[in-house]
């Protein structure tokens, strides 16, 4: 029987927290884990997921680290711990709901049925599937996909998704202490490197919800990151051999 986990790192989501853990734990997925790594949020996230670790006791794990330390670690960090605890399906999502649980049934099954190695949770397969972005939102995140495909020649629609599900040999192929980036170019580089590496890569079509509740992450320093960072991805590449899983 596979053992599944779910990685969602927090920082001030108190508003979301209680109902993002119902919701992930009563999906019908079986053996299905939540791995919170909050970072020291100063709302109580961490407060309200220890109350919560009564109620399921076997299945809600929480990592406290001290300081906000960027996305990038935060996932990093979720799947060592993953591939230490025997989990062989992690899933990346969000803790504000612009992620529906429900979806994590179609990545699953995209994985176990579908033979996908790494499932995206994609809002631009079939159009553009986004609820209450701003216009300009919307095409900033749209056109960062299509410069991200063609500098890193990768065909994902949707480069920069963080709703996604890995099977366990990903992750252990992918070396981690060669991932550059904390913020939005680590979605980027974790799927470049996956590519890179000759995985079965499918993309999912979902719709993406903005947030109703807590304050988003999105920052100016963010979207740099991104945009320069997929320069220096393509460019480290050259410097690099990735051991394709054919060989």
């Amino acid at each position: 029987m596979n053992k599944n986990i779910v990685i969602i790192p927090t920082y001030n989501e108190i508003e979301n927290i209680e109902s993002i853990v119902d919701e992930v734990l009563n999906q019908p997925i079986t053996n299905l884990h939540l791995l919170i790594i909050d970072d020291n949020s100063p709302d109580g996230t961490s407060s309200k997921i220890k109350s919560m670790q009564k109620i399921y006791p076997e299945k809600l794990h929480l990592i406290e680290r001290v300081e906000k330390l960027g996305l990038g670690t935060a996932y990093i960090m979720g799947f060592q711990w993953a591939l230490e605890n025997g989990y062989d399906y992690i899933f990346e999502m969000d803790a504000d709901f612009s992620h529906n649980p429900n979806d994590l049934q179609k990545l699953y099954s995209t994985c176990v049925i579908g033979n996908a190695d790494l499932a995206i949770g994609s809002r631009y397969k079939s159009g553009v599937n986004v609820v209450n972005w701003p216009m300009g939102r919307v095409l900033m995140s749209y056109f960062a996909s299509v410069y991200v495909r063609f500098i890193t020649g990768m065909k994902i629609m949707d480069t920069t998704a963080g709703f996604k599900c890995y099977h366990r040999k990903v992750l252990e192929t992918i070396n981690f202490d060669k991932i550059k980036f904390k913020g939005y170019a680590f979605q980027i580089e974790m799927k470049f490197n996956t590519w890179k590496h000759g995985f079965n890569i499918i993309e999912v079509p979902i719709v993406f919800t903005d947030r109703k509740q807590g304050t988003s992450k999105m920052s100016g320093g963010i979207f740099n990151e991104a945009l320069w960072g997929v320069v220096k991805i393509k460019l480290y590449s050259f410097f690099r051999k990735y051991e394709s899983i054919s060989e």
